[in-house]
């Protein structure tokens, strides 16, 4: 057996990393902007991040949600204050294909509707449901295919408006990167990101943005989408989250009632991923740190 042949593999390999620093196997160091996928957001190796993870392997690693894990709930609690959304619930995952996989359902679930609106150049991760809502025919299977999902023009008004006038009631869900990150680089537009807002309240569909790659506090806000001064439905999020550990989450506002069975995962907010995290958030002040980096200089602008 070998692996599957679907990764263009640059012919480096990493062997040692620290910080922002990785070095080969021949000793030659890399200054590392990649961040493997955009994954490694305090650094590689970090101390705490290590000793942390080393900790709780040597108590327990894993048991599944069926039993209490009370660390989940005071993690949602530290989530909700840097956030913001203090108000809202959290789904723990594994990665962001399966947040935005559980977003798209959860909507469906609220208002019982199939149609969901994407836009030109999405990408929102490669399971069933996230692919379809990706802009990239070649990455979508012919049992992906689907009626359901309508692309518009990204950061077109117009083109929004006119898809809501002609079958809003069908509408399920708009699911959107406040800046495209696979699709280059491209800023959702406040007055766009404030329409999809307006129209989903107009007619009751939900709010989805995906935060998986420019959310988790990456442009001075936890959510880049909260530049636009009005909250999505649900949040997606996952990548910088574990600094490499496989997480994800959605964060869920207080309209959606959660019922048993719902939505259900075998390895999400595991006791290893939800200790981590909470430690992290935990150690240092960091929640302190946090709001005064929020309040005092905010890193991006969107106009």
């Amino acid at each position: 057996m070998k692996p599957f042949d679907v990764y263009p593999i640059n012919p480096i390999n990493i062997v040692k990393a620290n910080g922002s620093t990785v070095w080969d196997a021949e000793g030659n160091a890399y200054l590392d902007l990649y961040g493997g996928h955009a994954v490694i957001s305090i650094g590689h190796t970090h101390p705490h991040y290590v000793q942390r993870i080393t900790e709780q392997l040597n108590r327990i690693a894993f048991y599944s949600n069926s039993v209490e894990i009370p660390i989940q709930r005071e993690l949602a609690r530290l989530l909700g204050e840097v956030s913001g959304k203090v108000d809202y619930d959290l789904f723990l995952c594994n990665s962001g294909a399966e947040a935005n996989e559980n977003a798209l359902k959860l909507a469906s679930f609220y208002n019982k509707r199939k149609k969901v609106i994407a836009f030109s150049k999405a990408f929102h991760g490669r399971t069933s449901l996230a692919v379809a809502a990706t802009d990239n025919p070649s990455i979508v299977a012919p049992v992906n295919e689907t009626d359901n999902i309508v692309f518009l023009p990204f950061n077109d008004e117009e083109a929004l408006t006119s898809a809501f006038a002609s079958y809003g009631e069908e509408i399920s869900s708009v699911i959107v990167e406040s800046i495209q990150g696979v699709g280059g680089i491209r800023e959702a537009s406040v007055s766009f990101l404030r329409l999809i807002r307006s129209l989903c309240d107009q007619y009751n569909a939900v709010f989805i943005a995906d935060e998986v790659q420019c959310g988790y506090g990456r442009t001075g806000l936890f959510y880049a989408q909260d530049y636009s001064g009005v909250e999505a439905d649900i949040y997606t999020m996952a990548k910088g989250m574990g600094n490499g550990f496989p997480i994800g989450a959605i964060s869920i506002s207080p309209k959606f009632k959660a019922t048993y069975g719902s939505l259900g995962t075998t390895f999400g907010g595991i006791i290893l991923h939800a200790r981590q995290l909470w430690l992290f958030w935990r150690s240092s002040n960091k929640i302190s740190l946090w709001k005064m980096l929020h309040k005092s200089a905010p890193i991006l602008s969107m106009n």
